[in-house]
């Protein structure tokens, strides 16, 4: 198996929803929401692709660095190393189902489990999508970490009850999902949240014995008041650019969320994250882990549990190889030092 014969497979299931372009930066696809497109120009999709792209590297060859350490630990997860990926749903709605989705499920979450990293699980409007995601992650003994659209408060805690059962300790709250088209167009709105809310859904968390995470903070204010509604850990997201049209790409946003928070709690970004040269520019600028969505979804429409395998461990060779190109030792030792 490799990675060519993986999306030219995926190419051809996805019967056009995605083009599996060889450079996905969202230029093809702006609109198509439904879809694997960016909202409206799409120019929040491309900025998350561009803000990265536009980083450079500080080569730096004298030094010692063998064999660089990529392993992380967090939330209570061993990573080979720190990717987790970014939880996909309806592929119905999004792929043409390409794949039936609890295959898909399937081969996200048993496959990362078979590469040393995480998987998350979505929440959709169905509740069938949640509980197909929660049953793969029982299996692996609550490896994996579900995320919950900010529906009102008992359905939440609904939601995260079926996640403890399923032996999940971390939860999230994607919170910029309150943009989805799909969701609208299903009856099901989701909602912004007060710190006071916000507040009561770590509560309701943290009764259960679970940690508790917000995605789609893409502000230092967002940030501070997440840490004083007590969360756990922050997702810098912007929803793969499928919410909002021209907001900045979370690279460029990642610094100042970072500094915010100053360490007190873990800080994870996705968006526009291709290849393992992209998690060490993300760990550089601040990040504790990053997650990747889009290229794990044609991984594992292409290939399945090995393809979602397979890519994973590419993105972790090409993480080592420019560890050693940069003369970083340690993944938890990344920062600016390493960006020119």
């Amino acid at each position: 198996m490799n990675m060519d014969k993986i999306r030219e497979r995926a190419r051809l299931q996805a019967k056009g929803a995605c083009r599996v372009c060889r450079q996905c930066d969202g230029r093809i696809c702006s609109g198509e929401v439904p879809g694997m497109g960016g909202a409206g120009t799409g120019l929040s999709f491309r900025h998350n692709f561009d803000a990265l792209a536009t980083l450079r590297f500080k080569t730096k060859l004298v030094h010692q660095v063998h064999f660089p350490k990529t392993e992380k630990e967090i939330f209570g997860f061993k990573l080979s190393f720190p990717v987790m990926i970014a939880p996909i749903g309806g592929l119905a709605f999004n792929l043409n189902r390409a794949m039936d989705e609890a295959e898909y499920q399937e081969a996200v979450v048993m496959g990362a489990q078979d590469a040393g990293i995480v998987s998350g699980t979505p929440d959709a409007a169905p509740m069938e999508v949640m509980q197909l995601g929660l049953a793969q992650a029982a299996k692996t003994s609550g490896r994996a970490l579900p995320f919950i659209k900010p529906w009102e408060p008992g359905e939440i805690a609904e939601k995260l009850s079926m996640a403890k059962e399923a032996g999940c300790k971390t939860a999230a709250v994607d919170l910029d999902s309150i943009g989805l088209i799909t969701l609208r167009l299903m009856g099901r709105p989701a909602y912004p949240k007060s710190v006071i809310e916000l507040a009561a859904i770590v509560d309701s968390a943290h009764q259960r014995g679970m940690k508790l995470i917000i995605k789609g903070v893409m502000t230092a204010e967002d940030a501070l008041d997440c840490l004083t509604a007590g969360v756990d850990g922050l997702v810098v997201s912007n929803h793969g650019g499928r919410v909002l049209d021209s907001a900045p790409g979370t690279a460029e946003v990642l610094p100042l969320v970072a500094r915010a928070v100053e360490g007190a709690v873990p800080v994870l970004v996705d968006g526009g994250v291709r290849s393992g040269g992209d998690v060490l520019k993300m760990l550089a600028l601040g990040a504790d882990c990053v997650m990747i969505g889009r290229p794990f979804a044609i991984a594992a429409v292409g290939g399945g549990r090995e393809g979602v395998a397979h890519y994973a461990e590419t993105l972790r060779s090409q993480l080592e190889q420019v560890m050693i190109m940069t003369g970083c030792p340690d993944v938890a030792e990344a920062g600016p030092h390493l960006l020119t």
